[in-house]
């Protein structure tokens, strides 16, 4: 029987890395998705021949598409996981008072990288995940994808960060049943401060030792996940040695409980034709 395959974006440090060792300890053949040439080459030797290294930068479908094929070719045909992982700070602060102009003094349009990273990934992420999925010989598989507890609370210092992971856990907690009666669940992780190479270096250094969340919490989740192949949908608080699976907000009255758990037919109705080009 082969081995399952699996996706880690992101993966040759800090959570990515802390999730690839793990699959690899499960059985699983791993991929690193990284952009770090030097690191992934290493750990694709050091870790052994279940790992292979592809250079990717995840804002780009076409390079995400070549990562996904090269993925289910080497595991055999398969891919069984996928952790939709790779994230950055913001590049361009959203609050310059001096902002760059062109040639008619216009402002210049602002660096969206770290919403494409986090958010635009994830999205192409499961529109690729999917279609390899169902050529599974037994179709389905598993994402987690790596939110933040800035997906839950506001991040004043990094808004599009902010704005990117919020966008995760919408994404999560309306995709994610949907694509369960094909036997793929989607769920999310909401970390508090993990020590990774993301954080600033001074901030690093000077965080007190009792606000950090260890890795182990974060393990602890990938594998509530993977070891259920009905739980989709969720998004899971990680802080310090807890886990704490988060709802969405109280519905305000009856008439939005209402639209938001028993409209689904109109909504499908609404939206069985495909938009006017």
């Amino acid at each position: 029987m082969s081995q399952p395959v699996g996706i880690v974006t992101g993966g040759a440090s800090g959570i990515g890395l802390a999730i690839t060792k793990h699959l690899l300890s499960r059985g699983y053949k791993v991929i690193i998705a990284d952009l770090n040439p030097a690191s992934g080459e290493r750990l694709s030797s050091e870790l052994g021949p279940n790992v292979l290294y592809h250079h990717t930068d995840v804002s780009s479908f076409t390079q995400q598409r070549a990562l996904f094929s090269l993925a289910f070719k080497w595991g055999g045909n398969r891919l069984d996981f996928l952790a939709a992982n790779a994230g950055i700070a913001d590049r361009q602060s959203l609050y310059e008072t001096e902002e760059k102009v062109d040639e008619d003094g216009l402002p210049l349009e602002l660096d969206l990288k770290t919403v494409q990273v986090i958010l635009d990934a994830a999205l192409q992420g499961i529109w690729l995940f999917k279609f390899y999925a169902r050529k599974n010989k037994v179709p389905g598989g598993k994402i987690v994808i790596t939110a933040s507890a800035a997906g839950l609370y506001p991040m004043p210092t990094n808004p599009q960060y902010a704005a990117a992971k919020h966008g995760l856990v919408g994404l999560t907690r309306s995709a994610g049943p949907v694509f369960l009666k094909e036997n793929i669940t989607i769920n999310c992780i909401c970390p508090a401060f993990v020590i990774t190479g993301l954080a600033p270096p001074d901030i690093r250094d000077i965080w007190p030792k009792e606000h950090v969340t260890p890795m182990s919490t974060v393990i602890k989740a990938f594998d509530t996940f993977l070891d259920n192949d009905q739980m989709t949908g969720e998004t899971v608080e990680l802080t310090l040695d807890e886990l704490h699976f988060r709802k969405h907000v109280d519905f305000p009255n009856e008439s939005q409980e209402w639209i938001h758990t028993q409209s689904s037919a109109l909504w499908e109705k609404g939206y069985q034709k495909p938009p006017a080009s």
